[in-house]
């Protein structure tokens, strides 16, 4: 008896931690199954921006439809969803997650099981999902695919011996990965008779065309011309375009339960077609919205604003554009006296951060400056009240603050044994508290640490790599607030502060910070006529101060003799001069001033 198109359907992602070769399975599945003919082929070819290709890492989730002929003689639809490996997209992850039924989850057989590893290998098993370990690379001469899959089983407890052994880049062990993900991945669930409920998990923005949304159908059709309904807005649409992911988008005549797709509805509204709404039938709707995803918490704040204000309303046009494509992206409009109009924005990381900022620049032609990265404080006042700060701007004054909290995380390094004691100090250097190490059967040891968030925040990612040679791995997971020393720390220009140059650190580092601080800004700033002091200062006392002499002029150059009185009398003339410039004079910051004074944390 032949299958249903629901039975022959399969749902599955790439999981891995970063540059275990997901994006290179993933080429090597579309060679296979001949979704992309040769001269078409390109590495990475399911990332799309450019951003992807330079860096040779995965950023945003991509989906693909494929067609295979399985041993069984049937030909099955796959729809494969490659998904990121960096700790700051981890989000992507989930998501991509939420619209499969299964998960390929690579492994590195140099590398072993690493952080990313563990932690896309729990969020996969908590939504549910049939997990199919892949061994990856066996091809390198240092490959270990016997150690790699002992730690599949001690880490992460799957059978190591259902593991498949592949090298992506040879395309050797392909065709077994497709056989295991018909046989052991299950079918999608649903009705397709019953009411239509269809999971936003992406969408993107046509110019022409409106929002693209990328959904899930749980139960229902979807068909074009038909009244569509989002439930969390309750606003109607009309269908104009349905279809599936090739190389781009391919139109089809129906979506039923259990496909994964995109809808085009002449939606307009950047905010009609949220990730994690619910698309309903308007005529027969369902009775209650899928469950959607639990909102992004942004964990890292920096203010972004453009280096001429007349562009303001093209940053905001372009953050909305880019928050419809990234959900874990938040904002808020905020002005600064040295800086003018600009945004507050919420990332999930540092990578996430410099990401956004490099799409904005590229794909919407913006200039930007970048104030220093900082995190969400928790500051307690004498009354009582609790104010979230998460910048120096928004922290009450010194006099009206009780106590201050900072976001600590639980910090999970996997290292090998050679450099235990080179990870330990970086981490007791950066206030960290050690909590438990495990070895495991081979000769890794996973560490695990509490750390401040801002203390990970500026270099401890590539401190850690730099220190054991890019073997160890970091994952991180938020793991409350602690009560903490911190101070405010002000830039003072001539006496006037400098309210973007103000951080928010630890006492113990306020000295050491604010004397980089002016430092830098010293060979940043120009000469004047006149004296220019910097200062760093924590409330009214100064802990270190720079001057930048005054250009002068020889006023004694025409005196070639006589008395010396003469010669001092223009001398004080000049230094009078030189206050009263002082007094009015104004220190203009240029952009890259500010540029190069925000890289303190380097």
């Amino acid at each position: 008896m032949a299958l249903s198109e629901q039975e022959r359907t399969r749902n599955f992602c790439i999981i891995a931690h970063i540059d275990h070769g997901k994006s290179t399975l993933a080429d090597r599945i579309l060679e296979a199954t001949e979704t992309v003919d040769r001269r078409q082929m390109r590495d990475q070819v399911l990332d799309q921006m450019d951003l992807e290709r330079e860096r040779g890492i995965t950023i945003k989730a991509s989906a693909i439809r494929l067609t295979y002929h399985a041993e069984d003689g049937e030909e099955y639809l796959l729809n494969l969803i490659d998904t990121p490996g960096h700790v700051d997209f981890t989000y992507e992850v989930s998501r991509s997650l939420a619209a499969a039924e299964g998960a390929l989850l690579v492994v590195d057989a140099v590398q072993g099981v690493e952080a990313q590893t563990v932690a896309n290998a729990h969020l996969a098993v908590e939504q549910g999902l049939e997990i199919v370990p892949v061994i990856n690379k066996i091809d390198l001469p240092n490959a270990s695919a016997d150690r790699a899959r002992s730690e599949l089983e001690t880490i992460i407890g799957l059978d190591g011996e259902e593991a498949l052994l592949t090298s992506a880049k040879l395309g050797t062990g392909v065709r077994e990965v497709l056989e295991a993900v018909v046989r052991r991945i299950p079918p999608p669930t649903g009705d397709p008779e019953a009411p239509l409920q269809a999971l936003i998990f992406d969408s993107h923005f046509d110019p022409h065309r409106g929002i693209v949304a990328y959904v899930r159908v749980r139960n229902g059709r979807l068909t074009p011309g038909m009244q569509i309904r989002m439930m969390s807005t309750g606003h109607a649409y009309t269908v104009q375009e349905i279809g599936v992911f090739r190389l781009g988008l391919r139109p089809v005549e129906q979506l039923s339960a259990g496909a994964v797709g995109y809808v085009i509805a002449g939606i307009k509204e950047i905010g009609d077609a949220r990730v994690g709404d619910t698309i309903t039938d308007h005529a027969s709707p369902a009775s209650e919205p899928l469950p959607g995803y639990r909102e992004a918490k942004p964990v890292v704040f920096c203010g972004l604003y453009t280096s001429e204000n007349q562009d303001f309303p093209l940053l905001r046009n372009a953050l909305e554009k880019l928050s419809l494509n990234d959900a874990a992206l938040s904002y808020e409009p905020e002005t600064s006296a040295a800086l003018g109009f600009g945004f507050r924005c919420g990332f999930l990381g540092l990578l996430h951060m410099d990401i956004v900022q490099e799409r904005l620049e590229r794909e919407y032609e913006l200039d930007l400056v970048a104030t220093a990265p900082s995190v969400v404080y928790h500051v307690f006042t004498a009354d009582g009240e609790m104010v979230e700060a998460d910048s120096p701007a928004k922290l009450p004054r010194a006099d009206k603050i009780a106590r201050i909290e900072e976001p600590y995380v639980r910090a999970t390094i996997m290292t090998p044994a050679t450099y235990l004691g080179t990870c330990i100090d970086l981490c007791q250097d950066r206030r960290g508290e050690y909590q438990s190490q495990e070895h495991s059967g081979t000769d890794r040891v996973i560490l695990t640490y509490l750390l401040p968030l801002a203390e990970i925040l500026l270099d401890f990612f590539d401190q850690l790599k730099s220190r054991t040679r890019g073997y160890a791995s970091l994952d991180y997971e938020m793991a409350g607030y602690r009560e903490s020393d911190l101070v405010k720390l002000d830039v003072m220009i001539n006496g006037d502060p400098v309210d973007a140059l103000s951080i928010i650190t630890h006492r113990s580092r306020a000295y050491q910070r604010g004397r980089a601080l002016v430092q830098r800004l010293r060979k940043a700033l120009q000469r004047q006529m006149y004296e220019i002091r910097l200062q760093a200062a924590i409330g009214s006392r100064v802990i270190a101060s720079e001057r930048i002499a005054p250009l002068r002029k020889n006023v004694l150059a025409k005196c070639y003799g006589g008395d010396v009185t003469r010669k001092r009398k223009l001398l004080e003339r000049q230094k009078e001069g030189k206050k009263r410039m002082r007094q009015v004079g104004k220190v203009s910051i240029p952009q890259e001033a500010f540029l190069t004074v925000l890289k303190i944390a380097e």
